[in-house]
């Protein structure tokens, strides 16, 4: 059992592995997609179990647009699939959906399914799932600068008053950053808000990932001793 005090309030996962966990058993690759979907679904009831309140997976980079087309359009099919299915059931079980990233640039309908998305959860009060879809560490702060400049906002800029330009600027910073599939870089995830993040490695590919696997994450996360900075 893990103390509720040392549960962390938001982690974040870079969901990694799905390509080579579909490789391992010569499976094409959309398929290593689809069952990474699996592993969301009971990320997410492990997450509410164990009290995290926010958590938030990199589910489509900026970068990705760079794959084969094929496996672009499958993801986006996927995504429109899950949110068509899914979010009845995130209703009944009182989880909140929230998106991140750059809108524009992602196809009209499902920038539309996530709007409804949102829509229909927006009262939930248990966990706050937040897919980060077209999302970039980078043009995140790049758009919050431009949008500053718009705005006509004068120095000196603060952190809080830069933070008001974030895609989801009331969300918490993440506590614990979890990677999968033995890669340790956090590949333009939560640039800014990653400042102070735990960083937890793990050689499980995404689609084995686990209650179990993210029990370990929080156990390693109350571990640590965080400073902030300060001496000891």
């Amino acid at each position: 059992m893990i103390p509720e005090e040392t549960v962390p309030r938001h982690v974040a996962i870079i969901m990694d592995g799905n390509g080579r966990w579909a490789k391992k058993r010569f499976l094409p690759r959309l398929l290593g997609h689809k069952a990474g979907v699996k592993a969301i679904e009971r990320t997410v009831r492990a997450a509410d179990a164990l009290g995290i309140r926010f958590l938030s997976l990199y589910a489509f980079s900026t970068e990705n647009w760079r794959r084969p087309e094929k496996e672009v359009s499958g993801l986006m099919s996927i995504f429109r699939f899950v949110l068509r299915r899914k979010v009845e059931e995130m209703k009944r079980e009182n989880v909140r959906l929230r998106f991140s990233g750059f809108r524009e640039g992602m196809p009209q309908d499902i920038v539309e399914l996530m709007e409804w998305a949102e829509e229909e959860t927006k009262e939930n009060t248990g966990l706050t799932l937040v897919p980060c879809l077209n999302y970039g560490g980078r043009q995140e702060i790049l758009h919050a600068v431009e949008q500053m400049l718009k705005d006509g906002a004068q120095p000196p800029v603060t952190e809080e008053r830069f933070r008001e330009f974030l895609y989801l600027p009331d969300l918490p910073d993440p506590d614990l950053i979890v990677r999968t599939s033995g890669e340790k870089r956090l590949s333009n995830f939560w640039l800014w808000q990653s400042t102070y993040s735990e960083l937890y490695f793990t050689d499980t590919l995404w689609p084995d990932f686990d209650g179990k696997e993210l029990e370990n994450a929080v156990k390693y996360f109350a571990n640590r001793e965080r400073r902030y900075g300060a001496l000891k």
